[in-house]
């Protein structure tokens, strides 16, 4: 099942001598770090001590309003884009959080890992949980809710370092709400620190013995075979002569080594959190059922006498709550939206489901492992979407200060074209390795068709329909 291509002798020397500078340069790659989390740290604290933006404010002349931009405008959908492109360079190079996890772990008490920590569903529960949370504080608006959860994460993984592990990232490895999202992304990269398991072998017969490397995000580097867990940092690239850095086929990890080792709770990321949770949070501003359900429920209270839901208004860390900016929910506002949320993530997430059970049935009786390796296969089309659902507020900002995109439109077509036919090529190529029958294959790529079509359908709806 498995395939490996090699590259002619001068591209992997290219990406070689990257990859032993950047294992030659972590000096000055910690300082970059350390930048990154010092203007990380401006833009997350100064916005909350200044006053709120008025209704003339602009990018270029209001900090909070600039800040706001970098944060969710142009650093979440370019990290995605970047993880997408080259692997979790964001997380090994760039990212605040690993530099200060790592960071307090190097002077921390040094504790095991506890058990529960290891739990592989902690990154998808977070993950919903995070952006829920985030819609209900108004995280894109508002500076104090960002500082809340931004600032709230990059505390947790201080303090998860300080507790756990000696130098390393305990914290992004099993808890980071965004590390399950990243490593699915990586997986799309032509770029990976290819092992190369025979040279590695031959490395423990004869010659001396290497030194150690301090792989901080605690990826076993001798049976390393993809991109989805390594940071990208360099650190092992030499290491015994086995491991470089080197080009791909976009597609090989999803094709060839997603499906060795099966993870429901990757399939769940991808089915219910990516496509379904990510939908509902981008979808419910502009929703007219939401509103419609929420006019329907202020009714049956009112008809009710119990006025109380419609009467409470939660503190801003609860609830957004700013009637200075008439942008206040009470109770049956937050009731209901997430109820949206979740009721989206799971009639998409279900449809999907089943879609993708049929495919897996098209191709054979029924095998999990086939299940789980088709629902990679989605992987390119839930990613686009979400890279579109947050481009949304870059575009809205922009489209607040005068700044208009006419190609926008045809933009986003081509995105979700171009990511839905490299989920059917996918879905084609995975198929083949469990079925030769090209009538059952076609069955199952058809099926796989309107798994594809339902996610399309979310995002058609929010630019386009609605």
């Amino acid at each position: 099942m498995t395939t490996t291509v090699f590259l002619s002798r001068p591209q992997c020397d290219v990406w070689q001598r990257i990859g032993d500078w950047l294992a030659g340069h972590q000096r000055q790659i910690r300082w970059v770090q350390w930048s990154v989390v010092l203007v990380y740290a401006v833009l997350l604290v100064v916005p909350v001590l200044l006053p709120m933006p008025g209704n003339t404010a602009h990018i270029w002349d209001d900090f909070t309003r600039f800040a706001q931009f970098v944060f969710w405008g142009i650093w979440w959908p370019m990290v995605l884009l970047a993880t997408a492109l080259v692997g979790r360079v964001w997380c090994g190079l760039l990212c605040p959080e690993g530099a200060i996890s790592e960071f307090s772990s190097r002077h921390g008490r040094g504790g095991g890992i506890p058990r529960w920590f290891k739990w592989n569903g902690w990154p998808t529960i977070a993950f919903a949980g995070t952006t829920l949370y985030g819609q209900m504080v108004s995280v894109y608006q508002y500076p104090k809710p960002a500082l809340l959860v931004l600032g709230g994460s990059t505390l947790a993984a201080a303090v998860v370092g300080y507790l756990y592990g000696k130098e390393k990232r305990v914290w992004c490895r099993y808890l980071c709400p965004v590390g399950g999202v990243f490593g699915l992304l990586a997986k799309l990269a032509p770029l990976h620190f290819r092992v190369d398991q025979e040279i590695w072998q031959q490395s423990q017969r004869v010659g001396p013995k290497p030194g150690v490397v301090n792989c901080a995000p605690l990826v076993p580097l001798k049976t390393m075979r993809g991109a989805s867990d390594c940071h990208m940092c360099g650190r092992c690239s030499g290491f015994r002569g086995a491991i470089r850095l080197a080009r791909r086929s976009p597609s090989h990890e999803i094709v060839h080594v997603a499906g060795e080792h099966p993870k429901p709770w990757e399939t769940v990321l991808i089915v219910f959190g990516l496509m379904g949770v990510a939908v509902g949070a981008f979808h419910w501003t502009a929703s007219p059922w939401f509103n419609a359900t929420k006019l329907w429920a202020a009714e049956r209270l009112v008809e009710s006498s119990v006025l109380w839901p419609l009467e409470i208004f939660p503190p801003w860390w609860v609830l957004t709550n700013y009637p200075e900016r008439s942008d206040v929910l009470t109770l049956l506002d937050g009731a209901i939206l997430v109820f949206y949320v979740l009721a989206t993530a799971l009639a998409v997430g279900f449809a999907i489901t089943l879609l993708l059970s049929i495919a897996t049935l098209c191709l054979g009786r029924w095998n999990p492992g086939r299940f789980h390796h088709l629902a990679q296969t989605l992987i390119p089309i839930a990613s686009a979407g979400v890279f579109l659902g947050l481009s949304a507020f870059s575009l809205a900002q922009l489209r607040m200060d005068g700044i208009d995109l006419p190609w926008v439109d045809y933009a986003r077509v081509a995105m979700l074209v171009l990511a839905s036919g490299w989920s059917g090529v996918l879905s084609w190529r995975v198929s083949g390795l469990y079925c030769r029958g090209k009538g059952r294959r076609l069955m199952a790529l058809a099926s796989m068709g309107f798994a594809i079509a339902t996610a399309n359908t979310g995002w058609f709806l929010l630019f386009w329909g609605w």
